[in-house]
């Protein structure tokens, strides 16, 4: 979480945040970093009246990215550990369990002895608190992070990862962070930032897992207009 003195961003895991949170705390000197994918509930009061910015991309690509990337950490995080038997099931069967993870006591308690009570500096950043709202969840992981980030928040403006460098500027410049060289030229030349290394998402899925997926992540799905097909980035 970035609050600025024109805006708050909030950082949804793999969708581009870490990009915009080092842009906005290396051209904008009023940024203050709160935390590490906090959700709006966590924005101090002095922040709430000013409006909030996000990103989402495609549920497809979102599993694809954090099931690389978190194959590829000497040490993946416990969620990871729990959902693919120690990294032993491959792609099909750990996000069967991970869009499926509200309604499995069993590896909901593994998860909740695992997390900590107060939240870190890095990682998923969710705590012990939040499995009593994901074993309410009627959804896919995905839309369980997108649900509790924004939940609360008055209108936020939604950018897509896939069209970020392009679609955050008018955000920006209507927020009056633009016209300003530094972003400009941050968005025009900055590379990623913590990538995952794999090949076209949609040559993960077999159309079961695709179907299942586009189901239990609905809510993004509908909302943002999102649809299975090989150009998912």
């Amino acid at each position: 979480m970035i609050v600025t003195d024109r805006m708050v961003f909030l950082h949804l895991q793999k969708s581009g945040g870490t990009f915009l949170n080092k842009m906005l705390e290396h051209c904008v000197p009023a940024a203050r970093r709160i935390g590490y994918h906090l959700p709006y509930r966590e924005v101090p009061d002095e922040g709430r009246h000013l409006p909030v910015v996000g990103t989402v991309r495609s549920p497809w690509a979102f599993y694809v990215s954090w099931f690389h990337f978190q194959l590829g950490l000497p040490k993946p995080n416990p969620l990871f550990v729990i959902v693919s038997d120690a990294g032993v099931l491959n792609f099909d069967a750990t996000i069967r369990n991970l869009v499926a993870l509200g309604s499995d006591e069993q590896r909901l308690a593994r998860l909740e002895a695992a997390l900590p009570e107060q939240y870190q500096r890095g990682g998923i950043n969710l705590i012990k608190a939040d499995i009593a709202d994901l074993r309410r969840w009627d959804g896919g992981f995905y839309s369980f992070l997108y649900d509790r980030l924004y939940s609360g928040a008055a209108d936020p403006v939604i950018v897509l990862t896939e069209q970020l460098r392009s679609d955050i500027k008018p955000v920006l410049e209507r927020l009056g962070h633009l016209p300003d060289a530094c972003i400009s030229s941050f968005l025009a030349d900055a590379p990623p930032f913590n990538v995952s290394k794999h090949g076209a998402p949609a040559a993960y899925y077999d159309q079961a897992l695709a179907e299942l997926v586009g189901q239990r992540d609905r809510i993004v799905v509908e909302r943002h207009g999102y649809t299975f097909g090989a150009d998912l980035s």
